[in-house]
C-alpha cells in the first residue's frame, strides 16, 4: 500500500510539473521530494545532480554572454544561408542545424532562435512547415547526447570510464549514430501530413490573413562588432574543453591525478570563456541575466534539480528491488534498457537526470558498458509528452497551423520521427559500439 501512495506522489508530482509547464516542473519536483519524505522515504541532498546543475549553469553563462555580443545572430545569419539554398531540401537541412548547433553548445536551447528560420523557408518551399519542425526539434533534442560538453555526455563518460569506455569512445558511438539517424527521420517526417498547399487548417488561416508572408533577412544582415569573436571563443573552449578530458582520461593518462578534475574543469573553461567574451567584445556584464538563453538555461538548472532529485530519491530507495525484478531481464533481454529510458526519459524531461537516474543502477545490476552506450539515445525521448519547451515553440512559431497537437494529447508530429530517430540511433549504437568499444 505504502509502495501505491508513493507511485502516485512520483507520477503525481511529475504530472502536475507538466500541466504547469516551464520552470514549474521543477517546483513540482521539490513538492514530491517533500511528500516522499513524509511517507518515511529517506531524503538527502547527495540525490541532487550538483554536478550536472554546474555544467548546465556554466555552459548556459558562456552561450548567453555570446548570444548579449551577437554570436547567436550570427550562428542563426550562417544558418539561415544554408538552408535557403534549397528551400524545398528543408526538411533535411533544418535538423543538420540544430543538431550541429546543440552538439557545440551542449544545450538543445539553441534551437529556439532557428525555428522561425525553418518555418519560413519552409513557406519559401512550399513544404509542409510541420515535417521540418519536428525532425529539427527532434535532432536538436538527440544531439545532447552527442555533445562533448553536454552534462548527459559528462556524466555518461565518468560511470563509464571505470569500466573502460572512455570519453572519446563515446563520442566516437554517439556522433555517428545520431547524425545518421537524421536522414532516416527526415524521410519519414516527409511522409507525414498532408502537402501545405492541400492542408485545409492552412488554407483557411491563409484566407483569413493569418499567415505571414516569408522574408529573407540575411541579405540586409550585418553582425555587431565582436560576434565573430565570441563565437571563436566559445569554439576554442569546447576544444579545450575536449583535449583536456582526452589527456586526463584512463586510456590516454598523459596526466594522473590531475588537480582539476574534469566536470570542474568543463565549469571553469566555460566561465572563462564568458569572461573572455565580455572583456574582448566590451559587453555589459549584467545584460547577461536578461538574454533568453540565460532564462531558458536557468529554468532548465531548476527543472532538473527538482525532477532528479525527485527520480533518484525514489529509485535509491527501492534499488535492491529494482536490482532483483529488472536484473535477469536485462541479462536476457539487454535492448529492453532502452525501453526503460525512454519512458523514464519522456517523465524526467532531462538526458542528463534520466541517465543519473537510471544509468548506474542499469550497471549495477550487470548491464555490460555496449549496452548501456547503445541505449543512451533513449534518454531523449522529451517529445512524447507536448509541453517540451522547443516543441511548444515549434507550435506556436508556425502561422500555417501545420505544426499542431491533435485531440488526444500523443497524436502530434514530433511522436513518430521521435521514435525512429531514437530507434536507428540505438541500432546504429549498438553496430558502431562493437567496432570501438
Amino acid at each position: 500500500m505504502l509502495l501505491v501512495i508513493q507511485l502516485i506522489i512520483l507520477f503525481g508530482a511529475i504530472v502536475l510539473g507538466a500541466r504547469m509547464g516551464s520552470i514549474a516542473i521543477g517546483f513540482a519536483g521539490g513538492l514530491g521530494v517533500l511528500l516522499l519524505g513524509l511517507t518515511g522515504m529517506s531524503v538527502t541532498a547527495d540525490d541532487i545532480p550538483f554536478d550536472v546543475i554546474g555544467i548546465i549553469m556554466c555552459v548556459i553563462a558562456a552561450i548567453s554572454a555570446m548570444q548579449l555580443a551577437g554570436g547567436m545572430d550570427y550562428l542563426v545569419y550562417l544558418a539561415e544561408k544554408f538552408l535557403r539554398r534549397n528551400p524545398k531540401r528543408v526538411t533535411v537541412y533544418a535538423p543538420i542545424v540544430t543538431w550541429l548547433m546543440t552538439v557545440l553548445a551542449g544545450t538543445g536551447h539553441t534551437a529556439f532562435s532557428t525555428l522561425p528560420v525553418i518555418v519560413e523557408v519552409a513557406k519559401e518551399g512550399e513544404v509542409r512547415p510541420s515535417r521540418p519542425l519536428s525532425v529539427a526539434v527532434i535532432a536538436s533534442q538527440m544531439a545532447i547526447v552527442a555533445s562533448p560538453i553536454s552534462a548527459a555526455v559528462v556524466f555518461m563518460a565518468s560511470v563509464l570510464e571505470p569500466l573502460g569506455v572512455g570519453y572519446l569512445q563515446l563520442l566516437g558511438v554517439m556522433i555517428p549514430a545520431t547524425f545518421l539517424a537524421i536522414f532516416p527521420t527526415a524521410w519519414v517526417s516527409n511522409k507525414l501530413g498532408k502537402d501545405l498547399v492541400d492542408d485545409e487548417v492552412y488554407q483557411r488561416r491563409l484566407a483569413d490573413g493569418l499567415v505571414a508572408k516569408s522574408t529573407t533577412t540575411s541579405s540586409s544582415y550585418q553582425p555587431k562588432d565582436g560576434a565573430k569573436a565570441s563565437v571563436w571563443i566559445f569554439l576554442v573552449a569546447i576544444v579545450i574543453v575536449m583535449f583536456y578530458a582526452t589527456i586526463i582520461s584512463d586510456q590516454i593518462g598523459l596526466i594522473e591525478n590531475p588537480t582539476v578534475p574534469r566536470n570542474e574543469a568543463i565549469m571553469a573553461i566555460m566561465l572563462s570563456a564568458a569572461a573572455a567574451i565580455l572583456l574582448i567584445t566590451k559587453s555589459r556584464a549584467a545584460e547577461v541575466l536578461n538574454t533568453q538563453v540565460f532564462r531558458s538555461g536557468m529554468s532548465a538548472s531548476v527543472c532538473v534539480l527538482g525532477v532528479a532529485w525527485l527520480g533518484t530519491t525514489f529509485i535509491n530507495h527501492y534499488i535492491e528491488d529494482i536490482q532483483n525484478i529488472a536484473g535477469d531481464v536485462l541479462t536476457a533481454q539487454p535492448w529492453l534498457l532502452a525501453v526503460v529510458l525512454f519512458f523514464a526519459a519522456s517523465l524526467l524531461y532531462s538526458q542528463a537526470a534520466t541517465a543519473k537516474a537510471l544509468i548506474p543502477a542499469a550497471l549495477a545490476i550487470g548491464v555490460s558498458p555496449l549496452t548501456a552506450v547503445a541505449a543512451f539515445p533513449a534518454v531523449s525521448a522529451l517529445f512524447v509528452l507536448p509541453t517540451y519547451p522547443t516543441l511548444l515553440a515549434a507550435v506556436e512559431m508556425d502561422d500555417t497551423g501545420s505544426t499542431r497537437i491533435g485531440k488526444y494529447v500523443f497524436d502530434h508530429p514530433f511522436i513518430l520521427p521521435g521514435i525512429v530517430c531514437i530507434a536507428v540511433s540505438v541500432i546504429l549504437g549498438y553496430l558502431i559500439g562493437a567496432v570501438l568499444i
